[in-house]
C-alpha cells in the first residue's frame, strides 16, 4: 500500500509539474497613462478580475502620469510600450521630430471643457483674458485644449495666468483661487457631485471637435512588434466593449481597483460618460478604435494655424489603422 501510494503521489506530482511547464509565458506590456488609475479607465485596471489581456498572452502594467505629455515622455524614455495620450501632446512630440505613430482611437469624442462660476460672468472664450485658469498639469490635455480655445478667440497663453491645480481641480475654483478651470466631462461630473453648482461650461468641441485620446507607439515598435500590438489592441477593444455592455459591473469593480472609485453610484455615471466618448458614427460602422482621419487632419492643421506647432503634419503618415481588430 505504501509503495502504491508513493507511485500515485509521484504520478500526481509529475502531472502538476507538466501543467506548470505548459502554462504559456505572458508578454509584459506597459501602458503609460495620462492619469493615475482612476475610474474612467476601469477597463484597464481589472485584468486580475476579467483577464482580457491575459487571455491574449499579455501581462498588463499601468504606469501613472500627470497629463498626456507625461505619457509621451514615459513612452520615449523606454518605460512603456504604448502611450495613452491626447492629440495635442502627440502633435507636439511630432513637431519636435519624434518618430511616433497613433494606432487606436480611444475616445473619438472631445471631452474637454472650461468651467467657471456663473458669478464670474465668463460666457465666451474672449472673457478669459486676464483670468487665472486651472489645468490638471502643464503636460495635460486640459492645457492643450485650453490653448486651442484661447487661440480661437484671438488670445495667447500670455493673456491668461495658468495655474496647475491637479486632477481634482474644482476645489480651487470653488474656493476662488482661480477664475476658471480646464477639465473634462467626467471631472465636471465629479465636481458637481461634490458641491460644484451654478457654473458656465464652454465645451472645446464647439471650437475643435477632435478625439480626446488615442494609443501612440514609437515608430520602431510599430514596425517590429505588430503581432504583440495587435494582441494588445484586441484585448483593449474587448475590455472597452465589456465596459460599454456592463457599466454596472465595471462600476462595482472600480470600487476596489480605482483610486477615486469609493462611490459605486458616481463610478457608474463616470463610466457612462466615458463609454459615450468611446463611440462615434465611424466606430459604430467600422468598430471601436477607428479614426476619423478627416477630423484629425483638420485638428493638425488647426494646431499649425494657431501656432501651437511649427510644422505641417500629414496625419496619414503618422496614423495607422492596420492593427485595429475588425468589427465583430
Amino acid at each position: 500500500m505504501k509503495r502504491l501510494f508513493l507511485k500515485s503521489a509521484l504520478a500526481l506530482s509529475a502531472v502538476l509539474c507538466l501543467g506548470a511547464v505548459a502554462q504559456p509565458k505572458l508578454d509584459k506590456f506597459v501602458v503609460a497613462g495620462w492619469s493615475k488609475p482612476i475610474t474612467e479607465i476601469t477597463n484597464l485596471l481589472v485584468d486580475d478580475d476579467k483577464g482580457f489581456f491575459k487571455q491574449r498572452g499579455i501581462e498588463l502594467n499601468y504606469l501613472s502620469g500627470a497629463g498626456g505629455g507625461d505619457a509621451v515622455r514615459n513612452l520615449l524614455s523606454g518605460q512603456a510600450d504604448v502611450a495613452f495620450t491626447d492629440p495635442g501632446s502627440f502633435f507636439a512630440a511630432l513637431d519636435k521630430g519624434e518618430k511616433l505613430r497613433a494606432i487606436y482611437d480611444i475616445y473619438p469624442q472631445n471631452v474637454f471643457n472650461v468651467v467657471s462660476l456663473k458669478k464670474s460672468n465668463i460666457t465666451k472664450p474672449a472673457d478669459l483674458k486676464g483670468k487665472k485658469i486651472g489645468v490638471y498639469s502643464l503636460a495635460s490635455g486640459t492645457r492643450q485644449n485650453l490653448l486651442v480655445m484661447l487661440h480661437q478667440a484671438g488670445l495667447k497663453e500670455s493673456d491668461v495666468t495658468i495655474v496647475v491645480t491637479g486632477l481634482l481641480n474644482f476645489a480651487p475654483l470653488m474656493q476662488g483661487q482661480v477664475d476658471a478651470t480646464a477639465a473634462t466631462d467626467t471631472g465636471l461630473l465629479v465636481g458637481k457631485q461634490r458641491g460644484l453648482e451654478d457654473v458656465n461650461v464652454m465645451e472645446v468641441r464647439q471650437q475643435l471637435n477632435v478625439s480626446s485620446d488615442f494609443f501612440v507607439v514609437r515608430e520602431e515598435t510599430y514596425q517590429h512588434k505588430k503581432e504583440l500590438l495587435k494582441r494588445f489592441l484586441a484585448a483593449y477593444r474587448d475590455s472597452a466593449q465589456w465596459m460599454i455592455t456592463n457599466p454596472q459591473e465595471a462600476a462595482q469593480l472600480a470600487v476596489k481597483r480605482a483610486i477615486d472609485g469609493t462611490d459605486a453610484a458616481i463610478n457608474l455615471e463616470v463610466i457612462k460618460l466615458r463609454n459615450a466618448s468611446s463611440v462615434s458614427a465611424i466606430t459604430q460602422a467600422q468598430g471601436l478604435g477607428r479614426f476619423d482621419m478627416t477630423s484629425l487632419q483638420k485638428a493638425a492643421d488647426t494646431y499649425k494655424q494657431l501656432g501651437l506647432i511649427s510644422r505641417d503634419i500629414k496625419v496619414s503618415d503618422v496614423v495607422s489603422q492596420d492593427l485595429i481588430p475588425p468589427k465583430p
